[in-house]
């Protein structure tokens, strides 16, 4: 099965990277700034994307990605995001995508920005989870 992992992540914090390197971590894969791949490249059985609400709306470039991403390139996608409150970003995407004929699974993992480090190991078991059950 072929899993990849891309993320948007713009502060010098690096949450939602972290998150992402960590569901990456737990299914023995890389994750991948959207901004060093703008497309994905090889096809994906499980797409799992993310990113975080920027100023309460979803950033430009992970809106982009997702209106260029090919329905043929990913078989499911699975969502993640991090925040301080909103979950805009998930529900925006799964719309989005889900517009375009993608499948989008109904869970989706959250952390609160406040509270990355206390999620790194849930974000692993929940990228092991959803790659066993997809």
């Amino acid at each position: 099965m072929d899993i990849a992992v891309r993320y948007c992540s713009k502060t010098k914090f690096g949450n939602t990277r972290r998150i992402a390197e960590a569901i990456a971590d737990g299914i023995g894969v890389k994750a991948v700034s959207i901004a060093d791949e703008p497309n994905l490249k090889e096809k994906a059985d499980i797409l799992f994307l993310g990113g975080a609400p920027y100023a309460n709306i979803m950033a430009p470039e992970l809106r982009e990605y997702a209106d260029n991403l090919d329905p043929a390139m990913a078989s499911k996608v699975v969502l993640f995001t991090t925040s301080n409150w909103s979950k805009r970003t998930v529900l925006a995407l799964k719309k989005m995508l889900k517009a375009k004929g993608i499948s989008v699974c109904e869970e989706y993992f959250y952390a609160h920005m406040l509270n990355i480090d206390g999620k790194i190991e849930a974000a692993k078991e929940f990228g092991k989870k959803m790659a066993g059950t997809i």
